[in-house]
């Protein structure tokens, strides 16, 4: 098992431990959707991936397709520190821009700080593909699960 079938099997431990862990939260009876819902929904869907990523890792190693000694490639560390950046300024947006604005703004900056479009359609997909995930995580937030988002101080909604 290489560097990550063993990344997988932490994750996929540490899932399954914190899954584990929200079977003691008590549901309420007048919501429908109690609170171990989403942080489920969350650790089922990176169980799922953890193990999906160590039965590849297994089955590469089998066929023989890792070659040892292969160079690591780079290591971005600067990105990573972009992509914190970008996730503290969106904390801090949050309460005067809103739910609304400050993730449409958010999904658009790290969009562009992780892969920066290089033409006019990069730049449309950009912007389809932030208004969507925006609106799609509003209405699910907010109109599905009846979850009240942040309006902000300077926007009012």
């Amino acid at each position: 098992m290489g560097r990550d079938g063993i990344t997988g099997l932490v994750v996929l431990i540490g899932s399954l431990g914190l899954f584990a862990a929200t079977l003691g939260l008590e549901r309420n009876p007048m919501v429908p959707i109690g609170p171990a819902f989403y942080p489920r929904l969350v650790l089922g869907l990176t169980a799922t991936m953890a193990a999906l990523l160590v039965v590849l890792d297994v089955l590469e190693h089998r066929r023989g397709r890792v070659v040892p000694g292969k160079a690591a490639p780079r290591a971005h560390y600067g990105a990573v520190v972009v992509t914190f950046a970008v996730f503290a300024a969106y904390v801090v947006a949050l309460p005067f821009l809103g739910f609304r604005v400050a993730t449409l703004a958010f999904m658009a900056v790290m969009q562009g700080a992780i892969d920066r479009p290089r033409d006019t359609r990069g730049w449309v997909v950009l912007a389809i593909v932030s208004v969507a995930a925006t609106f799609a995580t509003y209405y699910v937030f907010e109109h599905y699960l009846q979850v009240l988002l942040p309006r902000g101080s300077w926007t009012g909604f």
